[in-house]
């Protein structure tokens, strides 16, 4: 005689479906596979697509976006926003241009280039933590400041000085097959997701967007947190600016206008929330990468370049309302 099973007890799930709906909470697993989709899609109207030369091509142009991305997913993980980083990164590659234009070193260029990311980092840092400034406020100035400045000193005209060939590597060289623009992607993502994996300073960043007040209760210095990650952003911007003048040997005055729109696309398409304590730094770099093809798409299916706008614009609708839905389903 069988028993008959209580009311109470939980439906077996079979292994492999069990498996696919741990698979569907991982937030970054379901971006990829919107990457590859997206990637599959292009390839069967376009036969280039796929070709070494045009991959390495689209690695190579969504590479500081991604650069970028990370130092943003810091911030917004924190529950704040850096809207500077596209002049962070012109000004940057212009203080860079003009250090090599006064004869210094390329060593020397690259550290007045970092360390002018260092400092419109800390300076947002300042004013969100101790002036107490909205960070949507306090980065927007600076962002205007940073393009004013732009203009001011290079009166509209680019900075093209002498370079080193060892300098020009950073932005045009390649280790085998590989851009190298994507190998610093590669290795600043890896040591950053371990960062924020593995650490303590990682765990702080966590705790200070998911819950401020209880993660000051609980002894975390918030607000040395929150000026740390401003100041990382600034320099992560920084060393985008120092590939991108070294791959053009030119400082564009309107070098990084409008990247922090790419770079907000990004972390956010990646599975940050806005609202803080959440994302990854594998997020944020698949999320770069599918912008990145998307763009590619666009050109190699001669689809109006206008339309990339929309197409950008309407997959960040969709991954902030994927995100929204999913707090209010945990919130039940």
């Amino acid at each position: 005689m069988r028993a008959i099973p209580s009311k109470t007890e939980a439906p077996v799930v079979p292994a492999p479906l069990a498996m696919l709906r741990a698979c569907l909470r991982i937030r970054e697993l379901n971006i990829f596979a919107v990457l590859i989709g997206v990637g599959v899609l292009i390839s069967l109207f376009s036969p280039y697509f796929l070709t070494t030369n045009n991959l390495m091509g689209v690695f190579r142009s969504f590479s500081l976006t991604a650069i970028m991305a990370v130092g943003m997913m810091l911030v917004i993980i924190t529950g704040g926003i850096d809207l500077s980083v596209g002049s962070v990164m012109g000004l940057s590659s212009l203080v860079t241009a003009l250090a090599f234009q006064h004869g210094l070193g390329a060593m020397t260029a690259v550290a007045a280039g970092l360390m002018t990311g260092v400092v419109v980092g800390a300076f947002n840092g300042f004013l969100v933590t101790r002036i107490q400034l909205p960070p949507f406020i306090a980065t927007l100035g600076t962002l205007s400041i940073g393009r004013g400045l732009m203009y001011i000193i290079t009166k509209g005209v680019p900075v093209t000085p002498d370079v080193p060939d060892s300098f020009t590597f950073i932005g045009q060289g390649y280790l085998g097959l590989i851009p190298f623009p994507v190998v610093v992607m590669a290795v600043l993502a890896a040591c950053f997701s371990v960062v924020m994996r593995r650490t303590r300073f990682g765990r702080h960043v966590y705790a200070t967007g998911g819950n401020e007040t209880a993660a000051l209760l609980s002894g975390v210095r918030t607000a040395r947190v929150k000026f740390t990650v401003y100041a990382l952003s600034g320099a992560i911007a920084a060393l985008a600016g120092v590939i991108s003048f070294s791959r053009f040997v030119s400082a564009e005055p309107a070098a990084g206008f409008g990247a922090e729109l790419d770079v907000i696309a990004a972390a956010a398409i990646g599975g940050a929330s806005l609202s803080g304590g959440v994302g990854s730094v594998e997020g944020a770099i698949i999320g770069a990468a599918l912008a990145g093809i998307i763009t590619n798409g666009v050109v190699l299916l001669n689809i109006d370049t206008y339309a990339q706008q929309t197409i950008t614009g309407c997959v960040i609708l969709i991954a902030v309302s994927i995100d929204i839905w999913r707090l209010r389903r945990k919130g039940r």
